[in-house]
């Protein structure tokens, strides 16, 4: 094992072994996927940019895996729900991305801990949610060890450890915090293929309900083998014409929204809208008020428990993650355009080498 020091004295001083770093004009330089305008696939390159040197509470992770999730391509793309155009061009870069590196889930291993670390150090194989920092679809990234960060399941390699944490820990806090989910339950998971829903099919049976799919009838035994006990073809029937109702609707695609899919909650039913518009999320306000059905939305939080119980899952076999397809770092673009064709199964991961 190679083993790492910090001369915080001496900041011109490389911190990575030359075994693991370019140097260049004195600089450690690292592979990333870079993006300079906000558009189509082929606005994504390959470039050499700057190794980051983690802070004194902060770890460096050598990334051996990540994805292109949803969030990377809303923020690539411009292709957000109605209303949020702006508030991203401010979040992101107005004119262009002030974080060129997307990326927001990573696999890999702790190769450097800044001094005030102790909950990390290296050698350790680890998963995280890189959140608003991005940076994920590079060699290396950095973290604050108290983010969004566990290790990594025993029995998982990197590019499984990369696909729980965006898909998982969004469909966890939405059903258990935000939908409260109890035993006995009736959970509708409508866009259930994606990275959220195959996650929110194996949460919620694990929660002990009774779970229908919505997928198209290509992916129906794919759902089927993650627990669904009954799938929809949403190209032959409408959930909402059915006479059923459900406790929690969770709508993973943004295609099911309040005035379509009110009659289908139980009394005290509840619509988790992942994906919401400006106009819904004003209207989940007002509805939250009132007793009965409840619209719910919001963003779901990123924790670090969150992560060691879905490894906890895992590990017991419980929860897989479900890997549609793998791509090279250096076929980024192709990997964009799978994700922007929209008709993902599950993850696709980006692995980097």
């Amino acid at each position: 094992m190679i083993i790492f020091r910090f001369y915080l004295q001496n900041k011109n001083e490389s911190l990575l072994s030359p075994c693991y770093t370019n140097r260049r004009n004195g600089r450690d330089v690292m592979k990333a996927a870079v993006f300079e305008q906000y558009g189509a696939p082929e606005v994504v390159a390959i470039r050499d940019i700057e190794t980051p040197v983690p802070k004194a509470n902060e770890v460096l992770i050598k990334v051996h895996a990540s994805t292109v999730s949803a969030a990377d391509w809303r923020i690539r793309s411009l292709s957000v729900p109605r209303g949020y155009r702006l508030i991203l061009r401010l979040a992101f870069g107005f004119f262009r991305p002030r974080k060129p590196v997307l990326g927001v889930e990573v696999a890999g291993e702790v190769i450097a801990t800044g001094v005030d670390v102790t909950r990390f150090q290296p050698g350790d194989q680890v998963f995280a949610l890189t959140g608003r920092r991005l940076g994920g679809h590079a060699e290396y990234c950095t973290l604050g060890e108290t983010d969004a960060i566990a290790h990594k399941p025993i029995n998982a390699n990197y590019e499984q450890a990369a696909c729980l944490a965006f898909g998982g820990t969004t469909a966890l806090d939405f059903l258990r915090r935000l939908g409260d989910i109890h035993r006995g339950h009736k959970v509708l998971v409508n866009g259930a293929s994606g990275a959220v829903g195959t996650a929110a099919v194996q949460l919620a049976k694990y929660f002990g309900a009774d779970v229908t799919a919505v997928c198209s009838r290509a992916n129906s035994d794919l759902v089927l083998s993650l627990g669904a006990d009954r799938v929809i073809d949403y190209h032959c029937e409408d959930f909402t014409d059915n006479g059923e109702t459900y406790d929690l609707i969770l709508d993973a695609v943004g295609t099911a929204p309040w005035p379509r899919s009110k009659q289908s909650l139980s009394a005290q039913g509840r619509l988790l809208a992942v994906v919401a518009d400006l106009a819904d999320n004003w209207k989940a306000l007002l509805v939250s008020r009132r007793r009965g059905r409840r619209l719910v939305t919001g963003v779901a939080r990123e924790s670090a428990e969150d992560l060691r119980f879905l490894a906890r899952l895992m590990e017991t076999g419980v929860f897989r993650p479900v890997i549609d397809r793998q791509y090279f770092i250096e076929q980024i673009v192709e990997a964009h355009g799978y994700v922007d064709a929209g008709h993902k199964r599950g993850n696709v991961v980006i692995v980097i080498q």
